[in-house]
């Protein structure tokens, strides 16, 4: 490898936007063994590796990477799963830019190392290959209940497992996996990727148990002290969505991305009929919002029949909470984006289905103490734009059955679940962690939260056995 080669990463293969817009199949293919140890030669294997910090889950990046640039896969992917248990899934969807390749040491002259890729493609080729189940620790004869199948639920879930705890997972839904089987699309997240990350999980010796709300069939006082558990993680996400609360919201046509996405993930829409569950989607979409959900909701859109799909924000380009690579992809995609700009209203027809969305501009401040742009509506610039489907992906709340359900536990005002540096709660033998306690936020966030809960319920079973 010459100098110049090592500052440019191995581009990955993808399919092209006039053929994927057609289909729900992956996007992006992955590296073959060739390109992943091309991709893998240009770490610098640095002395102080500034990549592992970070990491949310803390994965020792170097340490797998050496054996893969030799083409030793198993012990590569061995390496990585000492830290985290769905590397199939965070290769395809953690945020890496802003995360552990945001602070590899070739970006400051060219490309960072790839890391995502190259964990996506040590995931899968372990798939392909056999999946190994690591040895645990002997049984400590403690139980542990688990409230919630999603990123944050899974992890807490496999990580107690392994270290001898019976652990059982109670899902409110008829499929395990959460944000990651009902938020994210097949073109981006397979269903079969995110069922053999599951399939994982249970060979660790995790009864997950759907079907199974919680605060309904048990509260979590009655999991304590009715059925036998010795700790409890609450890992129920965010769930209920975030509407503007403007006129005319209410009409046909208006959907939240959650009711979208969990139509056309979960439900299948996208397989009509084969699959029974339709969507409507007319020929003329406005998504509003411009984080992953909205860039998910609009390219689903366009792959269900919508002639033409527009990306609706208040902002501008420069402050996109979207990742840059999903951008790039809606637009390859076609998806037109319609920057400062704020719908203040909705008008239907006489049958009350939503036909023009009222707009209004926007212009951005100078920068507050935090950096931020505050967007300004400019007075007098109210428009319409001819809409037949509307998508508010906006943000989600937390889930509140629990909080509602379980005296003493102390909650913010915005209903996320307050807890300490080590995910307790405020009742003792009780932590929680991901969107339940952030707000809305990654699928690696939420895990790297059910690393740090697992190591304090463990910590705290073994104590407590003294």
């Amino acid at each position: 490898m010459s100098k110049w080669d090592r500052f440019k990463a191995v581009p990955m293969p993808k399919q092209p936007p006039e053929v994927r817009i057609r289909n729900f199949d992956e996007v992006a293919l992955g590296y073959s063994e060739e390109q992943a140890m091309m991709e893998a030669e240009r770490c610098l294997q640095c002395s102080n590796p500034q990549c592992i910090p970070g990491c949310p889950v803390g994965i020792d990046i170097p340490a797998f990477i050496k054996p893969l640039k030799k083409g030793e896969f198993r012990e590569a992917i061995r390496k990585i799963k000492e830290k985290n248990s769905l590397p199939a899934i965070c290769g395809r969807v953690c945020p890496q830019e802003d995360q552990c390749q945001k602070n590899c040491l070739l970006g400051r002259k060219g490309d960072p190392v790839q890391i995502g890729r190259l964990e996506r493609f040590l995931a899968d080729w372990e798939l392909s290959h056999g999946v190994e189940i690591p040895e645990k620790s002997p049984s400590t004869g403690k139980r542990v209940a688990v409230i919630g199948a999603g990123p944050a639920g899974l992890t807490v879930a496999a990580d107690l497992a392994r270290l001898g705890h019976e652990v059982v997972v109670f899902e409110a839904l008829h499929e395990p996996g959460g944000v990651l089987m009902y938020g994210i699309p097949e073109f981006r997240l397979p269903k079969r990727i995110v069922q053999a990350e599951i399939d994982y999980v249970k060979k660790l010796g995790v009864n997950i148990r759907t079907d199974t709300l919680i605060g309904r069939l048990y509260t979590i006082p009655e999991l304590l002290k009715d059925e036998g558990f010795d700790a409890v993680f609450i890992g129920t996400g965010a769930g209920p969505p975030i509407f503007m609360e403007i006129p005319g919201e209410n009409l046909c046509g208006i959907y939240s991305a959650n009711e979208f996405l969990i139509r056309v993930n979960l439900m299948k829409s996208y397989l009509f009929p084969k699959w029974d569950t339709p969507i409507k989607v007319g020929n003329k979409v406005a998504v509003i919002g411009a984080g992953n959900v909205a860039m998910d909701s609009s390219r689903c859109a366009l792959r269900l029949g919508a002639k033409e799909v527009h990306i609706v924000y208040r902002r501008s380009r420069a402050e996109m909470p979207a990742r840059r690579e999903e951008v790039e992809n809606a637009e390859e995609e076609g998806v037109l984006f319609d920057f400062l700009t704020l719908p203040v209203a909705y008008h239907g027809d006489e049958k009350g289905w939503v036909k023009k969305m009222e707009c209004i501009r926007m212009q951005l401040s100078e920068p507050d103490e935090s950096g931020r742009r505050k967007p300004i509506p400019i007075k007098g610039s109210n428009f319409l734009m001819d809409v037949d489907t509307v998508i508010v992906a906006i943000g989600r709340r937390p889930n509140p059955l629990i909080q509602q359900t379980t005296p003493g536990l102390k909650v913010a005002k915005d209903g996320t679940i307050i807890v300490d540096e080590n995910m307790r709660t405020s009742i003792e033998g009780v932590y929680a962690g991901g969107d339940v306690v952030t707000g809305e936020a990654t699928v690696i966030s939420a895990m790297g939260a059910g690393r740090r809960a697992a190591r304090s319920i463990h910590e705290y079973l073994m104590n407590a056995s003294r």
